[in-house]
């Protein structure tokens, strides 16, 4: 949370923002800030500007915030309008933040209230003037609170709710179901819950828009870290199928390994093929690989890649297309096809489509 001087460079900045936006109106001839504290329906705004358009006065009043979680945004927007309801002047509301998401501007397109934030999103309308803008970049701080969601402890806990995205699960079997910590677990929880991917029915959590989380991790993914190994091998189609179902005989304890990416996807979706086969695999696993399938190492042009990951939790979320196959589940496969440039999109988006179609 920001201390009161960061809040009020904020307040600063979002009045510059405002003034500069209006003053490229022509109509607009002065916006003038009025004093700070004035009451509205028994709440006080943190700012209000006297807006004159060709003539006509008009009074902008803004709620300020540090921070715009979906959630957070939904409560001030009633607020304010429950707050203009009571108060019954003519007065436009607006929500000022740093950074307004595409889901925060749409809430407060839904609830009939303007935006502005310091990244230079808006949309204003009144009197006849409207104005609306939408920059691409995000700021890089807000880029890195994207992310957080997804390092590869919150990834774990993520997986385990995607498989079954309408189920409730307490903290503690969360917990154990994803090997992390209960304190992990409640951030995790806490982080859906504010950006309304996730809601508390009382008895546990379930997710409320598994698509819509999905696709905030699509777009921050980056692919596990990890030792990624490039081999060769003369084995194919047939040949290749039995010498992996061999790799996979070996009891887990001696060494763990899940097909990846397209070599994954195949299986759930026949059409979906690729010349170069991918794999997950612990070092012992890595080994079985080389033994099994023939691999030789090569620095480039390889038609086998093999990522040990540092964080095994992408291990853990395996599933069994075949008898004697195990793949990494349909979420990280879709993830991982998503980095493989426009073809890989493609076969992704085919999979999203015929295996990841949940009714939110």
């Amino acid at each position: 949370m920001l201390n009161e001087v960061n809040m009020m460079n904020v307040e600063q900045q979002a009045t510059a923002r405002l003034k500069e936006m209006l003053g490229k109106v022509p109509l607009v001839q002065s916006v003038k800030p009025c004093m700070q504290g004035i009451n509205c329906g028994g709440h006080t705004l943190d700012l209000v500007f006297q807006v004159n358009v060709a003539g006509c006065e008009h009074l902008l009043v803004c709620e300020v915030k540090d921070r715009a979680q979906p959630q957070q945004v939904r409560a001030a927007l009633l607020m304010l309008r429950e707050a203009l309801r009571r108060d019954g002047r003519d007065m436009t509301p607006v929500f000022m933040a740093p950074y307004l998401s595409p889901q925060a501007r749409a809430l407060c397109v839904e609830h009939d209230v303007g935006y502005l934030d310091l990244a230079g999103n808006g949309r204003i309308a009144f009197d006849g003037i409207f104005i609306e803008r939408e920059v691409a970049d995000k700021p890089k701080a807000v880029r890195r609170e994207a992310k957080s969601l997804f390092k590869p402890k919150s990834a774990r806990v993520l997986r385990v709710l995607l498989r079954q995205p309408h189920r409730t699960w307490r903290v503690a079997d969360l917990a154990g179901a994803a090997q992390v910590s209960l304190g992990h677990v409640s951030n995790v929880r806490r982080k859906l819950i504010a950006e309304e991917w996730g809601e508390d029915s009382g008895s546990g959590l379930f997710l409320l828009k598994p698509d819509a989380l999905l696709d905030a991790w699509r777009n921050a993914y980056e692919p596990p870290a990890g030792e990624r190994r490039e081999y060769y091998t003369t084995l194919h189609g047939e040949a290749f199928d039995a010498a992996v179902r061999g790799a996979f005989g070996v009891t887990p304890e001696q060494g763990r390994i899940l097909l990846a990416s397209y070599s994954a996807g195949r299986w759930m979706a026949p059409y979906l093929r690729s010349g170069t086969q991918y794999f997950y695999a612990d070092a012992s696993g890595l080994a079985l690989l080389v033994s099994f399938l023939n691999l030789v190492h090569t620095g480039k042009g390889g038609n086998v890649v093999v990522t040990v990951p540092t964080d095994e939790g992408v291990l853990q979320d395996a599933m069994q297309p075949a008898l004697g196959v195990a793949c990494t589940s349909l979420v990280q496969t879709y993830l991982d096809l998503c980095t493989l440039g426009e073809r890989g999109a493609e076969a992704a988006d085919i999979l999203r489509r015929e295996k990841l179609a949940w009714s939110n």
